[in-house]
């Protein structure tokens, strides 16, 4: 992809971190049906990087994700966005932190069917009162290769175009993080690897910071690190991902499970 002259402005120095979970646990139920979906997980994502999270079904990434974005409560530990403690909010002050904060890309691209692809991509500013950065939403469009879809609807748009405008809509308001639960689930491998790369790129062209759940090797490879989960815990931290690294990682995983 070109980088066009503007693509610098205003982008935020990626130093430091965006998020971290710090001995976070997360239970479901009581009693017989208890289940300790997260066990003291403690991991911190840094600003400006792309990072997947990576594990069984079962193993917790989906509720990592969902307590870090304040999606979910926690049952004891710290999640913090920025230096904002998430367990100390309440759900007004939840809404606004996610509105403003976070942005979000998840397998169903979530579009309204009765808006066009800019408005789908402005709706979060336009329910929060905010006026776009008009430079920046060009920069945004251009760079997901909407500039010539913007007024389709979403039943107008091949599956991969929808996940664009999706991925445009995580941007546009200049989150602190952008969390992103399996967003190429529902594409095919062209579409996926189309977002991926647009994911990777707001990451080292707009200095965005990324953290993807996903199941699949290839997808974790575009991340910049891959954090593994298995049974509620942080097992793992694979730097500089490569496919077969990661599948000889998943596989290795595989066999202590079997043979422990």
């Amino acid at each position: 992809m070109s980088q066009p002259a503007t693509l610098t402005t205003g982008l935020r120095a990626p130093s430091g971190f965006a998020a971290r979970a710090t001995e976070l646990t997360k239970v479901y139920g009581e009693g017989e049906t208890r289940v300790v979906a997260l066990d003291s997980v403690s991991v911190e994502f840094g600003r400006g990087r792309f990072t997947a999270i990576m594990g069984p079904s079962g193993s917790g990434k989906s509720t990592l994700m969902h307590c870090m974005a304040g999606l979910d409560s926690l049952s004891a530990g710290s999640a913090r966005i920025g230096d904002t403690e998430l367990s100390g909010l309440g759900d007004r002050q939840l809404t606004t932190l996610r509105r403003e904060k976070i942005g979000f890309v998840f397998q169903a691209f979530n579009l309204l069917p009765t808006l066009n692809a800019l408005e789908n991509i402005t709706l979060p500013m336009d329910i929060a009162g905010r006026r776009p950065d008009q430079e920046w939403l060009e920069l945004i469009v251009g760079t997901v290769g909407l500039a010539g879809r913007l007024r389709h609807r979403p039943s107008q748009l091949s599956g991969g175009q929808q996940q664009r405008v999706a991925v445009a809509r995580a941007l546009a308001g200049r989150p602190e993080i952008i969390f992103a639960d399996e967003p190429t689930g529902n594409l095919d491998s062209r579409s996926g690897a189309e977002i991926l790369g647009f994911l990777r790129d707001s990451v080292r062209e707009l200095g965005q910071t990324v953290v993807m759940v996903t199941h699949d090797p290839v997808a974790a490879s575009y991340a910049d690190r891959v954090v593994f989960l298995a049974d509620g815990m942080l097992i793992d931290d694979l730097p500089a991902p490569t496919a077969e690294a990661v599948l000889d990682r998943m596989r290795l995983f595989d066999t202590e499970g079997r043979t422990s």
